[in-house]
């Protein structure tokens, strides 16, 4: 048995001279301000496995804490293993944990232990939850170089069991010989954790600090090592135990009132809809000053968005208070079929998709979303740059949105789903921006190539929004947030 010792405030640790030294940091209540790992235990539940899977974790929470105040602090985390992972496929986890839960992590991280964690060369992660389930945030977002986690079992099909490998839940003494088995003779030269059962491992450091319970704000997230810019999952808010209680309870009269706003303003022309948001408690604003409609004969004007969410095209025909086409990278036949606009599936085959886009412009006023996937975060994807080859009256719209219960996004999910998820949040906000058309002597036609015009386009719309422009592409988004190329292939 190791000797304990008493432990002085983090706000006392030195974070001079450290980059030759190596630190070991509890996780929950250490380097995170949440001392409980429920909410992402929760978010495994339901993105990887289910609704139901999901409301019997938050059944359960009474139970949870009872056992962990009074009986067992492994036996409890055990318990939030069992009812969340059993019978999940290891890569579903994996693609939760790498697509869903760093959004969450990165606006949990506790500023004072960052200031001391990231002052150490080496650094290494001990905690109690599934090392999968921790690693890809730590390790990218954190530069853990280490993590010492508990383990899953896992059958041969690849599912976990729900149950854990020895030597078992990394609490108390097990985080001590975890740390020794990892590091030997050379102990790490400082410990950080937050409670008492993080005193066995922190004891054989050459120092050791403790975390106290104390308020404070998060971390801001550009303080990080890298920005987190894509991210999956349906979820806004942490779902913590009252969280999610009362996310599940608004859900049915959510799934009522996006039915409603949905369909009652389809068979409605869009300068009515506008009026209809208004009763129906979607907020739109509208800035800027949108071209007057076309005039026969002479073609329609092309607006160029930003894509935050299915709905965009939709929006903006409301905003302009006409009808308008889009063209799209993917929409289900039924999205296609109920649309109050004219949406038309690109195909990425550039003759094809030029020749449609020209078509529809000479029908009249036409939407394009040249980053071809959303972006839920303040950043813009690379634009395709096909647009500005078929047209030189080319106006810019800036889209933001506001959503405070469900996202309106997946790449994983069913996308059929996207359109009644925004609606179902209780007060969903569009903001549309009309920049001015641009000038002659900026478009191809005034012998600028078509990539200069996008990426002109890219960041006088991020100059609008506040946002940062990036070189990333759809399929950088699918690979990371589906394991695909993002490529919807046609059946046969």
């Amino acid at each position: 048995m190791v000797s304990r010792r008493n432990f002085e405030p983090i706000t006392k640790c030195s974070t001079k001279d450290r980059s030759n030294q190596t630190v070991a940091a509890d996780l929950d209540g250490t380097l995170l301000i949440s001392t409980s790992a429920f909410p992402y235990f929760m978010l495994v539940a339901l993105e990887a496995g289910s609704l139901i899977r999901a409301f019997l974790l938050l059944a359960a929470v009474p139970f949870i804490y009872f056992v962990y105040l009074f009986v067992s602090e492994s036996f409890a985390i055990q318990t939030l293993i069992y009812i969340s992972f059993s019978g999940l496929k290891i890569r579903d986890i994996e693609l939760v944990a790498r697509s869903v839960l760093p959004k969450f992590y990165a606006e949990d991280v506790r500023p004072e232990t960052w200031r001391v964690f990231n002052s150490f060369g080496k650094r290494c992660i001990v905690t109690a939850n599934p090392r999968i389930m921790v690693e890809h945030f730590v390790t990218n977002y954190l530069g853990a170089d280490k993590v010492l986690g508990t383990e899953l079992e896992v059958t041969k099909n690849g599912l976990a069991t729900g149950f854990v490998t020895k030597p078992g839940v990394l609490v108390g003494d097990l985080k001590r010989m975890a740390v020794v088995k990892e590091f030997g003779p050379n102990v790490p030269d400082l410990g950080l954790g937050d409670r008492e059962t993080d005193h066995d491992f922190m004891s054989i450091c050459k120092e050791g600090y403790m975390v106290p319970r104390t308020r404070t704000e998060a971390l801001p997230r550009s303080k990080l090592l890298s920005p987190v810019i894509f991210h999956e999952g349906r979820l806004v808010q942490r779902p913590t135990p009252l969280v999610a209680l009362i996310t599940f309870l608004w859900m049915p009269i959510g799934v009522v009132l996006a039915l409603i706003r949905v369909y009652a303003n389809i068979p409605l022309p869009e300068r009515i809809v506008r009026y209809n948001y208004m009763i129906l408690g979607i907020k739109l604003i509208v800035k800027g000053t949108p071209p007057p409609p076309p005039r026969p004969g002479r073609g329609g004007v092309l607006f160029v968005c930003n894509h935050r969410t299915i709905l965009d095209p939709v929006v903006t025909a409301v905003a302009l208070g006409r009808k308008i086409s889009c063209v799209t990278y993917s929409i289900s036949k039924f999205s296609e079929l109920i649309s109050p606009i004219k949406a038309v599936a690109l195909s990425r085959e550039r003759e094809k998709d030029a020749a449609n886009i020209r078509r529809l412009l000479e029908e009249g006023d036409l939407v394009i979303c040249p980053e071809g996937t959303t972006c839920r975060e303040a950043f813009l994807l690379r634009f395709s740059a096909l647009f500005a080859e078929l047209s030189d009256r080319i106006v810019p719209v800036a889209i933001d949105t506001k959503q405070s219960v469900f996202y309106g996004t997946t790449a994983r999910g069913y996308k059929v789903l996207d359109p009644y998820f925004v609606f179902m949040n209780p007060r969903p906000t569009y903001e549309i921006t009309f920049l001015n058309q641009l000038p002659p002597e900026l478009t191809v036609g005034g012998g600028k190539s078509s990539i200069e015009v996008a990426n002109y386009i890219q960041k006088v719309l991020a100059g609008t929004l506040g946002f940062e422009c990036t070189n990333l592409t759809r399929k950088d988004k699918y690979v990371m947030m589906a394991g695909t190329d993002g490529i919807v292939r046609s059946k046969k």
